[in-house]
């Protein structure tokens, strides 16, 4: 599928304020089943300074620096890029077991085995706790793979576990989505990450859109309009497999892969800092459409 995607973010400041310093990840990843056509980055008022790099984990990054005065800053992220099909569902059974998955990370040496073994440690926003390891016991079952057993905690947390928007925010803890059940997109991949991580399995955190309109037919998925999470487990002969425990999908051509990171914190669309004081007002849209 071809699609046409638009994401703004738009401050507006009380009074004037000055040297913005912003760090924006909003640009969507070439990937094995992700092709990426065009991709711009516009900045109102114009004339701040914009450099690019890429991080640790591959993300496109972009450093904003707009130092005149100003009482609006909008960050308009372009993309136009296509999704391909992955298949995901018939490459459950074919993947390894937990026992051949602990060999590995035990013995292999690769960059690959490096790369997961650091995304079975806990990380700032997806802790390691027994109170979310302990979810994934009941769902173990008698030659199951890794990830088979990451299907059955993706339909878990989905039915057990009401969507929820507003009743977190970006510092709300894990303890709290598990206690009172609730959450968003943002919180069930956590979740999901800490409780694998708990039990040795490498497991990362995925940001993304949801195509705005479902197919027809289709009811509408959770997390569309706005930026979207799941998460990803790792296979070492499947590679890296995405999971959307919001909706109960395994992610395909629906789904518009942005950037990979530990949790959360390695990928906020757009973060900073500014000199001024006051209040401000912050607007985000995300325009998610298919194309010719």
């Amino acid at each position: 599928m071809k699609y046409q995607l638009q994401h703004l973010t738009e401050y507006l400041y009380q009074h004037p304020v000055a040297n913005s310093y912003n760090l924006a990840c909003l640009t969507p990843r070439d990937l094995s089943y992700q092709e990426v056509k065009t991709t711009a980055l516009h900045i109102y008022p114009t004339g701040a300074e914009v450099s690019q790099y890429q991080d640790y984990f591959g993300n496109i990054r972009h450093f904003i620096h707009l130092q005149a005065p100003h009482q609006q800053l909008s960050v308009v992220s372009h993309a136009s890029l296509e999704v391909l099909p992955r298949r995901n569902n018939e490459r459950l059974q074919s993947g390894c077991s937990a026992t051949q998955l602990q060999s590995y990370l035990q013995h292999s040496k690769t960059a690959a085995a490096v790369y997961a073994k650091m995304l079975c440690q806990p990380s700032s926003m997806a802790p390691i706790s027994a109170e979310a390891g302990a979810l994934l016991a009941p769902l173990r079952r008698q030659n199951q793979t890794v990830l088979e057993l990451a299907e059955q905690l993706n339909q878990y947390i989905y039915a057990n576990f009401i969507y929820t928007p507003g009743f977190t925010t970006v510092v709300t803890p894990l303890s709290d989505v598990i206690k009172y059940r609730r959450g968003v997109c943002q919180d069930f991949a956590l979740l999901a990450i800490s409780c694998l991580r708990a039990n040795g399995i490498p497991a990362r955190y995925v940001s993304g859109y949801l195509e705005t309109q479902p197919l027809p037919g289709q009811p509408r998925l959770q997390g569309a309009d706005a930026s979207h999470a799941w998460f990803s487990v790792f296979d070492p002969e499947l590679g890296w497999v995405d999971f959307d425990p919001t909706n109960n999908l395994l992610p395909c051509q629906q789904h518009l892969t942005v950037a990979f990171g530990r949790d959360y914190a390695d990928v906020v669309p757009l973060k900073g800092v500014v000199q001024g004081s006051g209040n401000h007002q912050l607007k985000v849209a995300v325009d998610v459409v298919q194309s010719a």
